[in-house]
């Protein structure tokens, strides 16, 4: 059987790629009918207690520490390893650069999966993420428009990338009346955002709607779920915030309004998105190549709206002209979210539409495609020590 070492943050960390780690190793282990314990070398600040013995600290701002983890990889029983790959994880003054000590150091081989990839990346990420590409042997992206993307701005052979969909949890129906009684929604039309709270997320959008939503729909409730991120809060504090809430004051919308001020874990999250009747993303930014929280509404089979940024065009793509909506136009935000809303039999047809696709999505399946593709690259690649300086390119040979 193929173990695995992990590379990237971990709970209990909180920010969504540790999420993801926890969920892969989790899926990939069930899919393989795993008795064994895979291994996690999780980036930390110094602020994480791990009381799993598998999982081992790797400070992100210590260089020395990632070259001492290459050894112990290499040292270990890993038969390949799974890098996480997201700009700000990583230590390093140059776009998280210290990531190259560990992979030019490996002797095993690499499956990196790349969270964020530019249509133009500009230096110094440029640079960072072509040599993680070909210290890698697969790469995993979550959406397919990324595969051109990589290829026109690192010329990476088309065979080297692999698509595999952004995980979800598996959708429980029977619990909704349940958790919107909980919640205390039975009566209201739930539109719902999660995320850590920025600018740059489009939520001005949906309120500057909300007036002509609640003129169709009285018992329509945007609730906004999530705390400021953590490097907003540092920089400005809680204004963003204060600013949206004054919005909503100006615009009388104070009973139609719910912002969740707090962190939410896992399965908090899961009961929040199974409540909402619909889960929108109103993101300005076109060029968002993952949406972890998009992947989860549809994969439990939650109506959406959203912005055509690129992980949706590749989601819903077959739906666009329902589904996809451009940022900025108000009134038609409005009258989509009003026209479901208000439409019983509607609202099921775009459940039955994302169950669909959510199906696709479900952690059992990808946990399952991602076991074979860690199996496949550990048995076709055979290495020649690879301990070389950080830049410098490696010989393999495929079997």
């Amino acid at each position: 059987m193929t173990r695995i070492a992990y590379i990237a943050t971990y709970p209990p960390k909180k920010c969504g790629i540790a999420t993801y780690t926890q969920h892969l190793r989790q899926s990939v282990k069930a899919a393989r009918q795993w008795k064994f314990t895979d291994t996690v070398y999780a980036l930390t600040d110094g602020n994480e207690n791990y009381a799993d013995a598998s999982v081992h600290p790797l400070p992100r701002n210590d260089r020395q520490a990632y070259r001492k983890a290459a050894q112990r990889i290499n040292a270990g029983d890993a038969d390949v390893v799974s890098l996480q790959h997201e700009f700000g994880i990583f230590g390093g003054a140059k776009a998280g650069d210290y990531v190259l000590e560990l992979l030019s150091r490996l002797d095993k081989p690499v499956v990196t999966t790349f969270h964020t990839v530019f249509e133009k990346p500009p230096e110094p990420y440029f640079s960072v993420q072509r040599e993680i590409a070909s210290l890698s042997d697969r790469i995993v992206v979550m959406n397919r428009k990324a595969i051109p993307l990589l290829i026109r701005a690192f010329h990476i052979p088309e065979e080297k990338i692999v698509f595999i969909p952004h995980g979800s949890p598996i959708p429980v129906p029977q619990k909704r009346a349940e958790l919107r009684e909980a919640f205390g929604w039975r009566d209201r039309k739930v539109i719902m955002t999660f995320g850590l709270l920025s600018r740059g997320k489009g939520l001005e959008l949906i309120i500057r709607a909300l007036p002509d939503v609640i003129r169709k729909v009285p018992n329509a409730l945007y609730a906004i779920l999530g705390q400021t991120h953590p490097e907003v809060r540092k920089r400005e504090g809680e204004s963003y915030r204060e600013e949206l809430m004054a919005y909503v004051r100006e615009l009388g919308l104070e009973n139609h309004v719910a912002m969740i001020d707090r962190y939410v874990d896992e399965k908090e999250l899961v009961h929040y998105l199974t409540a909402c009747d619909l889960y929108v993303t109103p993101y300005p930014g076109m060029q968002q190549i993952t949406s972890g929280t998009l992947a989860y509404a549809v994969g439990l089979g939650r109506p959406v709206l959203t912005t055509p940024y690129s992980h949706a065009q590749d989601l819903l793509g077959e739906w666009r002209e329902e589904l996809l909506l451009p940022y900025g136009d108000t009134k038609a935000w409005a009258e989509r979210i009003a026209g479901m809303l208000s439409d019983p039999n509607r609202m099921r047809l775009w459940e039955e539409r994302m169950r669909t696709i959510g199906a696709q999505l479900h952690w059992p399946r990808v946990g399952a495609v991602h076991a074979k593709l860690f199996f496949e690259t550990a048995r076709q690649i055979r290495y020649e020590p690879r301990a070389k300086a950080a830049g410098q390119a490696f010989s393999k040979k495929e079997v």
